[in-house]
């Protein structure tokens, strides 16, 4: 493709190099500006007739503070003011959607982490209890668990006791899952005893409760940020608000103009106000219906997966998945497909699907025409993994003791089932006693992660397929992949089209080390890097 050429003096140049990758061709990225700088840039750029380089040059070149790349503590006077005048100009939400931060967040509860990952359209890398041990104290002393004076001392005796609870038991099903499953011939001897740990951390993460502490790292738009810091400050959680105005300042300091709406009353404060009004006005309706007093036989139900609701069918999908290639509306299109039979209408889906050689090749975006809604009661470890999956609807319940929780066979086997039991039973109490004291939502914390949570999960057919392959495979935890097979097979019931369009669930159940295989993978890349 030929492409206009841009010509620009040798002082343009030397402008322009340290801030774009390329100066020649029509592709290239930015490099060493601010983020707030680059968001204004493109924001402007939706109304200037020429090209990026060009307009950097004429209208943010002369802008920028001296070593603009280098920015710690804040942008610049001078900046700072042209970036104001774009942001009134051009609309506060476009350029904030064409900037973004990195921003950690340590030492926060598994219940915060929750609340932090829920807006959808971000990035989010989290400690995992299935490879990290939370045997050990962390630096000053103590278990990895939220803290504060206000919780009492009754409350740091029983999460103490459930982290001892947790270290104790370890080494005992690490030694048990070893004498279960003995090491093939000629394995890997350091995949094989990861995979064993991994085995027991999996096994006993149940006994961890919602405070213990995790780290996170987050990759957003400031429109994203801006968003979540509204809604933590909202929150009736104590520990939610206070992140919210340490992510605050984190995101002022990188780009401040992207957050500047927060502070103010007539914007950022209005909306703290509207969403503390609006969890205010569902909790009045949810008590004046009962609705917010569980059944007391609830618990002895267990975990379930219900299908509450389908919106579409396969004759719908067919069409939606022709649509791209036909010359017609959908509606004809759909005539068309209704006059097939039924192997007909799978024969013609198996093929517009493909071969799929690994679940990584995803169906066209047709498949996004069907969507299923499901009501899920798992244990919070699970629900905690199946949360996280952006492109759904999931709502959650407050965690509480009343759908209870189970007790994995294998950990009886291994002989410390009564033990994993003793610790549901301090967790509970621990919750009951700060419940009482009118502490709810912070009472959550005290609750072990083998009590189970109910949530929603409602989700196109494409993204189905993507949650269901992913979390049914041989790797994950047993209780996520229970969930996901259970999935599919009320998806089959439906649509078996659909389901067989879905063809890399795993549905064995076999007890195994379910991290062998990835384990065996990791070592064998690392043997291999470590002999080139």
């Amino acid at each position: 493709m030929t492409v206009p050429a841009e010509s620009f003096s040798d002082a343009e140049r030397a402008r322009l190099a340290p801030h774009f990758t390329d100066l020649e061709g029509p592709v290239f990225a930015l490099t060493n500006l601010p983020e707030t700088v680059k968001g204004a840039l493109f924001a402007r750029y939706s109304r200037y007739p020429g090209t990026l380089r060009r307009l950097f040059l004429d209208e943010f070149a002369d802008s920028l503070p001296e070593h603009a790349g280098r920015f710690e503590a804040g942008e610049g006077e001078r900046a700072a003011a042209l970036y104001e005048r774009i942001f009134v100009g051009y609309g506060d939400d476009s350029v904030a959607q064409l900037g973004g931060a990195h921003v950690a967040c340590e030492w926060v509860s598994n219940v915060l982490t929750k609340i932090l990952q829920r807006p959808r359209l971000a990035a989010y890398l989290e400690q995992s209890t299935r490879y990290i041990a939370y045997d050990a104290a962390m630096p000053g002393g103590g278990f990895r668990y939220f803290r504060d004076p206000s919780l009492g001392p009754q409350y740091e005796r029983a999460m103490d006791d459930l982290f001892s609870t947790y270290a104790a038991a370890l080494p005992r099903v690490q030694a048990w899952a070893a004498e279960r499953f003995p090491t093939a011939a000629g394995g890997s001897p350091a995949a094989y005893e990861r995979a064993l740990r991994a085995k027991a951390l999996d096994l006993l993460r149940g006994v961890l409760p919602a405070a213990s502490l995790s780290h996170m790292g987050i990759y957003a738009s400031g429109q994203t940020y801006e968003q979540l810091i509204l809604h933590l400050l909202a929150h009736p959680l104590p520990e939610a608000r206070h992140a919210g105005g340490l992510i605050l300042e984190a995101v002022k300091a990188v780009m401040p103009s992207f957050v500047a709406r927060v502070e103010r009353p007539d914007r950022g404060g209005e909306w703290v106000g509207h969403l503390e009004a609006r969890e205010h006005a569902a909790a009045r309706w949810a008590g004046r219906l009962g609705l917010d007093r569980a059944p007391g036989d609830d618990g002895a139900s267990g975990p379930s997966v219900r299908l509450l609701h389908v919106d579409g069918d396969e004759e719908a999908l067919l069409a939606a998945l022709l649509f791209e290639a036909a010359a017609v509306s959908e509606e004809e299109a759909r005539i068309r497909v209704s006059t097939l039979g039924a192997d007909e209408r799978a024969r013609a889906l198996a093929d517009l699907v493909g071969e799929r050689a690994n679940r990584r090749h995803r169906p066209g975006r047709g498949f996004e025409a069907l969507r299923y809604r499901f009501e899920i009661v798992s244990d919070y470890g699970a629900f905690r993994d199946l949360q996280r999956h952006r492109m759904l609807t999931v709502q959650w319940q407050g965690l509480t003791p009343d759908l209870g929780a189970g007790v994995p066979e294998e950990l009886d086997e291994a002989g410390v089932g009564d033990d994993y039991r003793r610790a549901l039973d301090v967790s509970r109490a621990a919750y009951e006693r700060l419940r009482d004291e009118g502490r709810p939502r912070e009472a959550a914390y005290a609750l072990c992660l083998g009590y189970r949570i109910r949530y929603v999960l409602d989700l196109n057919a494409r993204e189905a397929m993507a949650l269901i392959e992913l979390r049914s495979g041989r790797e994950g935890h047993p209780a996520y992949r229970a969930v996901a097979r259970e999935m599919h097979r009320q998806i089959a019931a439906q649509h078996p089209a659909v389901a067989d369009a879905m063809r890399h669930v795993d549905t064995t159940a076999e007890p195994r080390l379910e991290r062998i295989l990835s384990e065996m993978r990791t070592q064998g890349r690392a043997d291999t890097v470590g002999h080139t």
